[in-house]
């Protein structure tokens, strides 16, 4: 079996209305390397860039089911507002990181009544097909430490 490699990218990331997303190509921002075979990156982008080698250009649509997955109705919920104790003011839009059985999940809030907040556990790129525009930087045998710790250095 072949050695894992470290990618090294540039990307910009669009939506299906062509609205930038994020970009490592934004001044002061570095490329992003991921260990391949890690799960660093979303499994559809991965998949486009395996094998590809420094100077490929790739441009590569992601479906949901290959990137954040379709949105789950069950993870948008009312939640009373006194689970919020000790924050002022809660606007639609605001994240913060909630306590459940499984770990620690970010939340996004959608609505604001008198009494609850409908919140999102949903990741906030779910449903969406997302578009990249990759250039790969470099490509190299990944350290041992690297595959023992499962990111990049």
């Amino acid at each position: 079996m072949a050695q894992p490699r470290v990618v090294t990218i540039h990307y910009t990331l669009t939506n299906d209305q062509g609205e930038q997303l994020d970009s490592s190509r934004v001044e002061g921002r570095e490329p992003l390397s991921y260990l391949e075979g890690a799960q660093n990156i979303i499994g559809g982008l991965e998949s486009a860039l395996n094998e590809k080698n420094a100077g490929d250009q790739v441009k590569v649509s992601v479906e949901p089911a290959e990137g954040y997955g379709e949105v789950n109705e069950e993870l948008i919920q009312p939640v009373p507002r006194s689970a919020f104790e000790g924050v002022d003011t809660i606007e639609p839009g605001m994240q913060f990181q909630a306590q459940t059985p499984g770990g620690p999940q970010v939340v996004r809030v959608v609505e604001v009544g008198d009494e609850t907040v409908t919140i999102d556990a949903n990741h906030p790129l779910a449903g969406e097909t997302l578009h990249f525009d990759v250039e790969v930087v470099e490509a190299r045998e990944a350290t041992d430490e690297e595959q023992e710790h499962g990111h990049a250095h």
